[in-house]
């Protein structure tokens, strides 16, 4: 499906979304008409859904990432459903995961230190609706948070 160009320019965005297609052009070594064009294309075919900007928490005074791993009360018809749209209410739970398992749902939550995550631990995280289990993980290193494609 993709081609040579395709995957250079998909590989320099990955690195910096922010070049703009005349760099792209350059560093790919094709024209930035052509290179337009497969952007607009890539988009078409959904392969490019967008582009964001990432921010460390940390520089923002998080020092604390908590992962969440939550059995839920599921002879409730509408735990998952209750449960998350809770869970999304929470600003401090920066991504949500459903499994398959003995495990329903992980949150990764942040907080600004230890006694920041059990206020928000006690005050909002208990509260979510049919839990039946819950184990927290403390993250004590990230070794690899790399979302980078191998194109």
């Amino acid at each position: 499906m993709l081609d040579d160009l395709d995957r250079r320019v998909l590989r320099l965005l990955q690195a910096d979304p922010g070049r703009g297609v005349p760099d792209l052009a350059e560093a790919a070594g094709s024209t930035p008409a052509r290179v337009a064009r497969r952007l607009d294309m890539l988009r078409e075919a959904g392969v490019i859904t967008g582009s964001r900007i990432l921010i460390d928490w940390r520089a923002l005074g998080y020092a604390v990432a908590v992962s969440l791993r939550i059995t839920l009360d599921k002879t409730q018809s509408r735990a998952f459903d209750d449960f998350l749209a809770a869970a999304r209410r929470v600003p401090e739970v920066i991504e949500i995961q459903t499994f398959l398992g003995r495990v329903d749902v992980r949150l990764s939550l942040i907080a600004r230190d230890l006694a920041d995550y059990q206020r928000i631990y006690r005050a909002q995280v208990l509260e979510l609706p049919h839990i039946a289990d819950i184990e927290a993980l403390m993250t004590v290193a990230t070794v690899k948070g790399d979302e980078s494609l191998p194109l």
